[in-house]
């Protein structure tokens, strides 16, 4: 698999040199703060005080560029050491970026986590990848993720920091809201040169979390592989350089991070962030900007583009759709806007996605087995990546965008479920699929067995069934098909305080909320559309 640079991709980019490449995040970043430092880079959503402190900011690239840098000082000189794993649970706001960026900058590697998950979760998470620092939002809607940080660091002896962004924050956390106003600041020392071969850009960066058929998997990345998903999307859009994005994508998975993240890095442009979901304020983003690409999930564009949430034909010229449960996508309603193109992301777990821009008929377009070439239809496209069919009838990916290695190091010599590659490189992503004798078209036709995605949450409904039987033992708990965010849970039980005791208990909200009155099923479906 060779990740080349073609002449369609914006001059900015600054991918070649394949896998192996030099140029990290940081050096994408930089290298679009160097050519146009003036530029804005950053925006938060207009209505952020009504999820998180702080009123909203918008930074030019020199700006953030700053405020990167004096994080990344900060983490160094609390302590924290290159290769430190430094958990992730911001809101979707700059402060996420920033941050990320800086861990990278400080020689550590990022690894966000999910908004819905709470201490048990978290716990488990950052113990499992020998996390050294959390930093989180001081507040998210009505929940305190500071608070819950500070549980898990009590019961996770190597986290040695709970780092944190908003007013009044408890004692024992490193305030970093201050570094935004700070007239000076330490700046970050320079670090040692290490080898890493073939390249800077094949050292890990992040570490995100899946859920397969064994339980939660550590996925490991390093920033070529991450760069390389961010361009099968900035491919497919034929986003210009310099590009203004509006993302809806919680960036704490692969695909929130490749849907957007990833092709802003990349052009060079500007950065729109929206915490999922307000009505009211994505169409004022779209109104005060000039929008090249929106980045919202795949189920939520046809109901959007019938309200007149989603704006488009006034200007945009991508719609980029996340399909978390892709095999949804063959049931979705055709797009007949000719002005803007629609590209629909299949996501397959944290392996890898595929990107493929409507055609005529607007109609999703079929996918063969095969290697995977951007854009598609062009001459010469960058092949990023290839798919096949296992023995079992399910997907398998390999390529530039897809994981190499099981973290942490060593980990399969051990009896905990873990990431496998196979030799040859292919990894079986679990996801159900059908084709013709001729082996094309691809359709995916179910998730992962004994999984289910609740917006952009999966769960093994073992687990569930354990958690709410723990409690009582007459306790079931259920999938049941949504339009929206493809299933929503629903339980029941003879014990009264369930809601209760599975909140006490640390456990994500979508499984409280199961118990529930309609009312209860109805903020089910709130809290996972902004998953």
């Amino acid at each position: 698999m060779i990740l080349g640079e073609p002449s369609g991709i914006p001059s900015g980019a600054g991918v070649g040199g394949g896998v192996g490449g030099r140029a990290t995040l940081d050096d994408l970043f930089r290298r679009a703060a160097a050519r146009h430092p003036d530029a804005l880079a950053l925006v938060d959503p207009p209505d952020r005080e009504r999820f998180t402190d702080s009123p909203a900011r918008s930074l030019t690239y020199a700006q953030a560029d700053r405020v990167i840098s004096a994080i990344a000082g900060r983490l160094h000189r609390i302590g924290l050491r290159p290769d430190a794993v430094v958990g992730l649970q911001l809101a979707n706001s700059v402060e996420f970026v920033l941050t990320f960026l800086a861990v990278m900058r400080a020689g550590m590697i990022a690894m966000p986590l999910p908004l819905l998950w709470r201490r048990a979760d978290l716990t488990a998470a950052l113990g499992r990848a020998g996390a050294h620092a959390l930093i989180v939002s001081g507040r998210v809607g009505s929940h305190k993720p500071v608070v819950d940080a500070l549980q898990c660091a009590a019961a996770t002896f190597h986290i040695r920091f709970v780092c944190g962004f908003g007013p009044d924050l408890p004692d024992g956390v490193v305030a970093l809201d201050e570094l935004f106003t700070a007239e000076m600041f330490e700046p970050l020392p320079e670090l040692p040169e290490r080898p890493y071969p073939p390249g800077p850009a094949a050292h890990l960066a992040v570490v995100t979390w899946d859920m397969c058929a064994d339980g939660a998997v550590a996925v490991a990345r390093s920033h070529a592989e991450l760069a390389a998903g961010g361009l099968a999307v900035l491919l497919e859009s034929r986003l210009r350089q310099d590009a203004v994005i509006l993302t809806s994508m919680m960036m704490s998975s692969f695909p929130g991070l490749a849907g957007a993240l990833m092709p802003w890095l990349l052009v060079g442009g500007t950065l729109h962030m929206h915490h999922p979901f307000a009505p009211g304020a994505f169409v004022a983003q779209q109104r005060s900007a000039a929008l090249d690409a929106v980045v919202v999930p795949g189920p939520l564009v046809a109901t959007l583009a019938q309200s007149g949430t989603l704006m488009a034909g006034t200007g945009l010229s991508s719609v980029i759709a996340i399909w978390s449960a892709p095999e949804r996508m063959a049931r979705a309603p055709a797009w007949r806007d000719t002005t803007t193109d629609l590209v629909d992301v299949q996501v397959f777990g944290e392996v890898g996605l595929i990107a493929a821009r409507r055609g005529s008929g607007g109609r999703p377009g079929p996918v063969s087995f095969g290697p995977i070439a951007l854009p598609r239809g062009s001459r010469g496209g960058v092949i990023v990546g290839e798919v096949r069919a296992t023995a079992n009838g399910t997907i398998a990916l390999r390529g530039p965008m897809v994981p190499n290695n099981p973290f942490p190091p060593g980990i399969e010599r051990t009896t905990l479920p873990h990431f496998k590659v196979p030799p040859g490189g292919f990894v079986d992503t679990g996801f159900a699929c059908w084709s013709d004798q001729g082996n094309t078209p691809l359709l995916v036709t179910a998730p992962p067995r004994g999984t289910v995605s609740v917006g952009g949450c999966r769960f093994r409904m073992r687990d569930l069934q354990d958690m709410v039987a723990d409690v009582d033992r007459s306790a079931r708990i259920a999938a049941l098909p949504d339009a929206i965010i493809g299933y929503r849970l629903a339980g029941t039980a003879a014990h009264p305080d369930i809601p209760q005791v599975l909140s006490e208990r640390g456990l994500n909200p979508l499984l409280a909320n199961a118990f529930l009155s309609r009312h209860g099923l109805s903020q089910d479906r709130d809290r996972a559309r902004s998953a």
